[in-house]
């Protein structure tokens, strides 16, 4: 019931490397509207960027997990699984900057 959601995924997902476990993935990584759409916020010490990402994939994404895509690092703040029926259909996390002091 759930293949469809692996075939939107090889289609369309991008590659996702979820660290610790050294896993390319694909899944969907956008930036979630709800927070600021203008980007980084101006600090003495440079731009922040404030914004939430959001992750949908078939990867298991909890929080304190981290993800890179495209030369980006990224900390997940919470990850849940989303099923339909008894089988799972997705996780959906959302993912901030990490930061890289952390």
């Amino acid at each position: 019931m759930t293949r469809w959601v692996d075939e939107i995924l090889r289609r369309y997902g991008q590659e996702l490397i979820l660290e610790g476990k050294e896993e390319t993935v694909r899944a969907f990584l956008q930036p979630l509207t709800e927070r600021r759409e203008e980007g980084p916020e101006p600090s003495p010490i440079g731009g922040l960027d404030g914004r939430l990402w959001l992750y949908l994939g078939k990867a298991a994404v909890r929080a304190g997990d981290q993800v890179c895509w495209n030369g980006r690092r990224f900390r997940a703040r919470s990850g849940r699984p989303h099923f339909i029926g008894p089988e799972l259909s997705h996780w959906r996390a959302v993912l901030e900057r990490a930061r890289e002091a952390e």
